[in-house]
């Protein structure tokens, strides 16, 4: 088994046979030797609009290309911008790269990058790195200002989303939809989707960085688990995303790769009332749960004992977080009534209940569960019906930050706030941590507000979890990217 040392999906049902449905009989360009076949989970949703989560597709095939790209630790990097000044508190300027062409011959320039951020900004809905955010963007020779509403230290990180890929004019219609066939400007050019079975992409020779060593990507999106997996086995792909744990087992561990994601699963316990409400109740929980347990026997060893509330998906976490002190003792049950809840659509969930039930019962606790379907628990569980809630929670989004999910889970005003955590310590960590610079500074920051949130126990993280991901033998540098932005880059190919 490999892993890399560094760098939420909703299955769509789709009329393909169990077998799958593959892509590159009839490739568009090079010998079927040079071009590298894909089975991806998901079909796109939204006709592969970049102002989408269809965007991440386009990032993954390296079609479309952002101004700013992250690093492993969420540091920004150049990419269609080669720098990047802040000019005042709320205005960044940056340098349009030079000498880059879209795939459909047109320039990059500064007129183009402000096209594509005024249009994502005026989108509905708006991109989701946009959210609660007003950008405008002017030009100026082969200068962009990026001014925002009040000051954000993330605006780089924030322009690294692939909602905000810059596609050539072209793409853009009047009528707001946007077609990144043969629009983007990335070492691949999609030629061809195949609606939601298959897309096509050959190498664009015009690419302004290293030329892609394959000749192409032939994509077929294979929703069923059992049948992405024996594409790699039967030859049908190269490599295989999201392989599910049942799956794995079958295949050769050689070919599996098992990527750190940033999503852990954690007990949201109750503080608005109830037995978790007292601080010492919700210390025995931690104390009677056993994260490992779970993790070999739900997950079969394919996921990571938590150690916080941001994993290792964020290797700077690992190295940077402090030895928590001055945690409140673990209390007394004496037989205290509790109901758990979770739900079904993450087929994991109900068993990790199960263990967190017996371990309870055998603290002290009187347990009993209610689990459902999400779409009919999530409104319960956010008005406080449950004592324990168990749910897989994506700590990580576009701009690879996490203080937005630590403020939506953790704080008196979270829009997510579970737990129905009020604590005015808490509150001024997450805060601080938002005004942050990015770098050394913000990162400390985030790990004290995580320490804030841990001494009180209203969030408990059991694991975090891994996708794998499988490649033929043959497959040469593919990525692994827990941000799921890439798969496939210049250096991808078969050998």
């Amino acid at each position: 088994m490999r892993f890399p040392t560094s760098l939420a999906l909703l299955t769509v049902p789709l009329l393909l046979a169990t077998s799958g449905c593959f892509a590159g009989e009839q490739a568009a360009e090079g010998s079927s030797s040079d071009r590298v076949k894909i089975a991806m989970l998901q079909p796109p949703r939204f006709g592969l609009t970049p102002f989408s989560d269809d965007a991440f597709k386009l990032s993954r095939w390296a079609t479309a290309e952002t101004l700013v790209t992250l690093d492993a630790d969420g540091n920004a990097l150049p990419g269609l911008a080669t720098d990047w000044t802040r000019t005042s508190d709320t205005a960044w300027e940056l340098t349009v790269r030079e000498g880059v062409k879209f795939h459909d011959g047109s320039d990059l320039t500064a007129d183009a990058v402000v096209n594509t951020l005024t249009r994502a900004g005026k989108a509905s809905p708006k991109p989701r790195i946009l959210d609660g955010v007003q950008l405008t963007a002017q030009a100026a020779g082969n200068k962009v200002t990026v001014t925002t509403a009040t000051p954000d230290p993330l605006v780089p990180q924030r322009l690294s989303s692939p909602q905000l890929a810059i596609l050539a004019p072209g793409a853009y219609a009047e009528d707001g939809k946007v077609n990144p066939v043969g629009t983007g400007s990335g070492p691949f050019v999609l030629v061809k989707v195949g609606g939601t079975s298959t897309a096509t992409l050959d190498r664009f020779d015009g690419y302004w960085g290293e030329r892609a060593k394959a000749a192409g990507l032939d994509v077929s999106f294979v929703p069923d688990g059992t049948a992405r997996a024996a594409s790699v086995r039967t030859g049908e792909a190269h490599i295989a995303e999201t392989v599910p744990v049942s799956q794995a087992a079958l295949l050769d561990p050689a070919l599996l790769t098992e990527v750190p994601m940033p999503r852990t699963n954690t007990l949201y316990l109750n503080t608005r009332g109830g037995p978790m409400a007292d601080p010492a109740a919700r210390a025995a929980v931690r104390a009677a749960v056993d994260a490992e347990e779970i993790v070999k026997g739900v997950y079969e060893g394919r996921a990571d004992v938590a150690k916080g509330l941001l994993g290792p998906a964020l290797p700077w976490t690992v190295g940077e977080r402090e030895p928590l002190a001055d945690r409140t003792a673990p209390g007394a049950a004496n037989g205290a009534s509790i109901t758990i809840g979770t739900f079904t659509d993450r087929a994991e969930l109900p068993e990790v209940a199960s263990i967190v039930q017996q371990r309870l019962e055998d603290a002290g606790f009187t347990v009993k569960q209610d689990v459902r379907e999400y779409a009919h628990i999530e409104q319960d569980a956010l008005a406080g019906k449950f004592d324990v809630f168990i749910l897989s929670r994506a700590t990580v989004l576009d701009s690879g930050d996490p203080v937005a999910y630590l403020r939506s889970d953790f704080t008196c005003g979270g829009s997510f706030n579970i737990s129905g955590l009020c604590d005015p310590a808490v509150d001024a960590a997450v805060q601080a941590a938002e005004g942050a610079e990015a770098g050394p500074e913000r990162r400390a920051a985030i790990l004290a507000a995580e320490a804030a949130v841990l001494r009180t126990d209203a969030g408990v993280p059991l694991l975090h979890e891994r996708v794998i991901q499988a490649d033929a033998a043959n497959v040469v540098d593919s990525a692994k990217d827990p941000r799921e932005r890439a798969l496939v880059t210049s250096a991808t190919h078969i050998r």
